[in-house]
């Protein structure tokens, strides 16, 4: 087990990437806001398999934060998150404050946020005003800093994913790699908000799973009506402790602000819902085994 090297900003970083690349070394980065589960480390994993070098962030990005609450109730735990990191095999980990990100600059509002683009449009760029363009925005710097690697993304976020590969593809670099969502024995995504669910509130959270597999079992049999579709979700997630911010499908390349009557031979349902003051999102491919 290597020892894990703990870089106090995203400037030591970059240098140490540079200095790994120029030793002819492939560089796997996985960006994080720290508290990490196991889905999470299955990225680490998995880019310690593929690189040379693996290297993570922790950083908890204030510009994705619609809801002020939500930032100050999220989950850290450093010291926690370097043990893991270390059990599985990342040789670098980097924090870094606003300023470290954005020269100096520790007013949020003097920090000019980037579009995300095409893959933006509704569901989260609808119910999260910011959150997009805030994470575009620190992705954007992360890979100014780190340069050329493969960098590491769950599917679980999938709108935000096809947001950071429309990036790379802009900047001509990372090459992005997606990795299946992870889920507990019973089918709830792992998640760091997670943690912030009460007994009840973690047995009631297994209703966003089963509604997306209810959809999967609709689109098996031959329905392929997005209304209809997103019925079989709504009825499963019907309940006085879940209030339902969307239940959608989406054609996962044809992204649109608006759902086609008729999808053909691809689709994914994707949920965003609260429970308690805990927001929780799932998503699954319909069409795929």
């Amino acid at each position: 087990m290597p020892d894990l090297e703990i870089l106090a900003d995203p400037v030591a970083a970059g240098k140490w990437c540079e200095q790994h690349r120029q030793q002819g070394r492939s560089i796997g980065f996985v960006p994080t806001m720290g508290a990490l589960h196991e889905g999470h480390l299955s990225l680490i994993a998995r880019a310690v398999l593929e690189n040379d070098r693996t290297c993570a962030s922790i950083f908890v990005n204030p510009l994705q934060f619609n809801d002020p609450q939500d930032f100050v109730r999220y989950p850290k735990n450093l010291q926690s998150d370097y043990n893991k990191l270390s059990e599985h095999g990342c040789d670098m980990v980097f924090l870094g404050s606003v300023a470290d990100y954005f020269n100096g600059e520790t007013d949020l509002r003097n920090i000019p946020l980037l579009d995300p683009g095409p893959f933006g449009k509704g569901l989260e760029g609808d119910y999260r005003s910011g959150h997009l363009e805030g994470v575009c925005t620190i992705v954007n710097q992360l890979f100014k800093f780190i340069g050329t690697c493969n960098a590491y993304f769950g599917l679980k976020d999938y709108q935000q994913l096809r947001v950071i590969q429309d990036l790379a593809r802009i900047l001509g670099y990372p090459n992005i790699v997606p990795c299946r969502t992870v889920r507990a024995k019973d089918g709830l995504a792992l998640s760091s908000r997670n943690q912030l669910l009460g007994t009840e509130e973690r047995k009631t959270a297994l209703k966003i799973y089963r509604s997306l597999v209810h959809a999967k079992d609709a689109w098996q049999t031959g329905e392929r009506n997005p209304a209809n579709l997103r019925l079989a979700m709504i009825e499963t997630l019907d309940c006085p402790e879940i209030k339902i911010d969307y239940a959608e499908v989406r054609d996962p390349e044809n992204w649109t602000e608006h759902a086609p009557t008729k999808l053909q031979s691809q689709a994914i349902a994707l949920i965003a819902v609260y429970i308690g003051t805990t927001r929780l999102i799932d998503n699954l491919r319909l069409d795929c085994e």
